[in-house]
């Protein structure tokens, strides 16, 4: 079976990052969106980030995953359409369908069409008696859910701890957003990093292997590549920092020396030290995700967390 993916209503996707670009880097703390990194090289990345021994966030939710499976899938309600919010690979997802042999369909949402179409279609190989309804969108904007999900049930999966790369109030915001997007009386599984000694949390943010530098400077690659930029990519450094105060990894690319960078037309001015902030990866404790869930809208239902409490996956139902 061809699995086509659903594209939204067409935008100029070029200027529509142009202008992100513009926009960010004109402010004093300068800025790139994280949204950007997921193109199908940033992607691919991300995939051998999660892989890396430093990288606790993946393993220890799919530890959690298998564990508790069974019980997952006892939540959703049968015939279920299942979205996936930024769904990137489909690792993840596999762990619970082995739980939800009655699952109506399954809807992955995420920009990178051509990742989105790959994963799809071997996702579809592998579960022939699944339908799947791929859709390429923005997941923190508004979006339709295709025709062929009908009236069935909807529950949400948004795994990864990705709630903790937006800012608090742009978090709730989302999981607002979610709800009207899966309608009342919709579960939501996602998963939520939590907070834990400095070491631990910069280690995994700046691996030995030097990967996680490589997916921060594939930024600057896409700005060159797409928007023809003139980045020196040896110019530039990958810093990573918790900013306890906060209670967030703050991931950066730090100039090595002052120097232009021309962009569209338009010319920034980087002094050596500066930086371009492109991530926040916020950390809560169980309770304090719980309080933001539901000024958002969300009950929480019930929670786990893997044996060293270092990361935990929740079943929230919409009020």
């Amino acid at each position: 079976m061809t699995v086509h993916p659903t594209f939204p209503e067409s935008v100029a996707a070029d200027s529509v990052f142009l202008a992100d670009v513009r926009a960010g880097l004109s402010t004093p703390q300068k800025t790139l969106s994280p949204k950007y990194f997921y193109d199908a090289a940033g992607s691919e990345l991300f995939e051998q980030i999660t892989a890396l021994p430093e990288y606790y966030p993946t393993r220890t939710e799919v530890g959690i995953l298998d564990a508790r499976g069974d019980e997952i899938a006892a939540y959703l309600p049968k015939q279920a359409a299942l979205v996936e919010f930024g769904s990137g690979s489909t690792a993840k997802l596999r762990r619970l369908l082995n739980h939800l042999p009655d699952l109506a369909a399954y809807v992955p949402v995420d920009v990178s069409g051509e990742f989105l179409a790959e994963q799809a279609t071997t996702l579809q190989k592998d579960f022939p008696d699944l339908t799947v309804e791929p859709v390429v969108a923005d997941f923190t904007k508004p979006f339709a859910l295709p025709e062929t999900t009908g009236m069935a049930p909807r529950a949400g999966f948004f795994p990864g701890s990705t709630v903790g790369n937006f800012e608090p109030e742009e978090a709730r915001a989302l999981l607002d957003s979610f709800g009207a997007i899966l309608g009342p009386d919709a579960l939501l599984i996602l998963g939520v990093d939590l907070v834990k000694d400095t070491a631990r949390l910069e280690a995994a943010y700046d691996d030995a292997a030097g990967v996680t530098a490589a997916f921060n400077m594939n930024l600057l690659k896409r700005i060159n590549h797409e928007l023809g930029g003139d980045f020196d990519l040896d110019a530039f450094r990958h810093k990573a920092v918790f900013n306890p105060n906060a209670s967030r990894i703050e991931m950066h690319l730090e100039s090595c020396k002052d120097q232009n960078v021309r962009i569209g037309g338009e010319t920034f001015a980087f002094r050596a030290g500066e930086t371009i902030h492109t991530e926040n990866s916020y950390k809560y404790t169980l309770d304090s995700f719980k309080d933001l869930a539901a000024r958002a809208g969300w009950q929480s239902v019930t929670v786990w967390t893997d044996p060293e409490a270092l990361f935990s996956v929740h079943v929230l139902r919409r009020d």
